[in-house]
């Protein structure tokens, strides 16, 4: 193994911690641009919470409300521009993974002068990646993304229906909040998807991750183990903290680099969803899965002794031997059942997607991150023929 690790990130956890906001907000900055999405904070009154806080420590604040579930460019620019006309110099994420992904861009794109989509990665030939951001503070309202937490954010273009990433170290937040008792208010399916979000992460370093990993391994196979357990107690009973505790801490480490230290993942599931997703709008922890279990089923032939680990590690299977295809598949099929039993579509037909743009999924999902070949990476990579043939599985 040969690897660098960094978070700078400061991650403040537990319960009621939203009332530090304001004291947190005031080592950063003056005035806050606060990015929210549908209106659920407000009519949850976590918004409220946040204000009162604010204004108990002499932050300022102004809104840029309404990111969508799939946070757009177009919001991104609208964001940057009332960041700028309000001399904000501190950003505040309130909501879930997209709305701290907006809030990322945005605080990039206020401090660049040229068009916001140029900081996002769709084959241009000149990406810029940003290198300064205003300070951002993020805090979750749903477990899923785990973008609290790490420089990563993914923005889609309505226009050209292209969703894409840019992943760049100004874009860490200063400080994660992370305060619980903000996702009780999330209903079952979101918390179902955030679920399937969560263990997808997971599952992309552990079975597109370079050899020689066994200490990374079992990290993944815990957040796993505990993901399933904590998560179908919070979709059985939402007002359960505990249980919306650990889901919470689960989606943070999944992707806040430490389980991949060292893996060199790469995520073929992730960019097949997003051309799901960029065309049709759906949430993404419902397109992973769908996605996931499928693709799964195609790499298992061509490596099934990682899945077989799975099978064994993760649902208690016995394998005949270290390659024994079908104890993978039953492997893969007991997680599909897991995504069925908490409420998580598992075929594209439920949600509402048909076969017509295969092709245009598959050459999207290869814009960006694509061998010499043109195929996606992954292990083992995939030609676009075998995009389609994931895609029409999941039928």
């Amino acid at each position: 193994m040969d690897f660098e690790f960094y978070n700078p990130t400061h991650l403040i956890f537990g319960a009621g911690k939203l009332a530090q906001l304001g004291d947190v907000a005031g080592k950063h900055g003056k005035k806050a641009l606060i990015v929210t999405g549908g209106g659920s904070v407000k009519r949850s009154g976590i918004f409220d919470k946040a204000v009162a806080s604010l204004n108990a420590a002499g932050v300022a604040y102004a809104e840029c409300e309404g990111v969508e579930p799939n946070p757009r460019i177009t919001t991104v620019r609208r964001g940057a521009q009332i960041a700028r006309d309000e001399g904000s110099d501190v950003i505040i994420a309130l909501g879930g993974g997209s709305t701290m992904d907006a809030a990322k861009v945005i605080a990039a794109a206020v401090l660049y002068d040229g068009d916001p989509w140029d900081l996002i990665g769709h084959g241009q030939e000149n990406w810029v990646i940003p290198n300064q951001a205003l300070p951002i503070i993020t805090v979750p309202t749903l477990a899923a993304t785990g973008s609290e937490m790490n420089c990563g954010a993914v923005i889609s273009n309505d226009e050209t229906k292209v969703k894409s990433f840019v992943q760049t170290e100004c874009l860490f937040p200063k400080v994660a909040l992370v305060d619980p008792e903000l996702t009780l208010s999330v209903p079952k399916d979101q918390t179902a998807y955030g679920v399937c979000d969560i263990i997808t992460h997971v599952t992309e370093g552990y079975f597109n991750g370079v050899d020689g990993t066994p200490i990374q391994d079992r990290f993944a196979e815990g957040v796993i183990l505990n993901t399933i357990a904590w998560g179908q107690k919070a979709v059985a009973d939402g007002s359960d903290l505990e249980a919306r505790a650990q889901v919470q801490w689960a989606s943070i480490v999944a992707l806040n680099g430490f389980v991949q230290a060292g893996v060199e993942m790469l995520p073929p599931v992730h960019m097949i969803e997003h051309a799901l997703s960029a065309h049709h709008d759906i949430t993404h922890g419902a397109g992973l899965a769908v996605v996931n279990p499928a693709w799964m089923r195609f790499a298992a032939k061509a490596r099934p002794a990682k899945f077989v680990q799975f099978a064994e590690r993760i649902f208690g299977l016995r394998a005949k031997n270290s390659n024994d295809l079908d104890c993978a598949l039953k492997g893969i099929e007991r997680f599909e059942d897991f995504l069925k039993s908490i409420g998580c579509p598992t075929r594209l037909s439920e949600l509402g997607i048909d076969d017509a743009l295969f092709s245009q999924y598959a050459d999207d999902a290869v814009l960006v991150l694509h061998d010499e070949d043109g195929n996606l990476l992954g292990r083992p990579p995939m030609s676009k023929e075998d995009i389609v043939g994931v895609l029409r599985s999941a039928l």
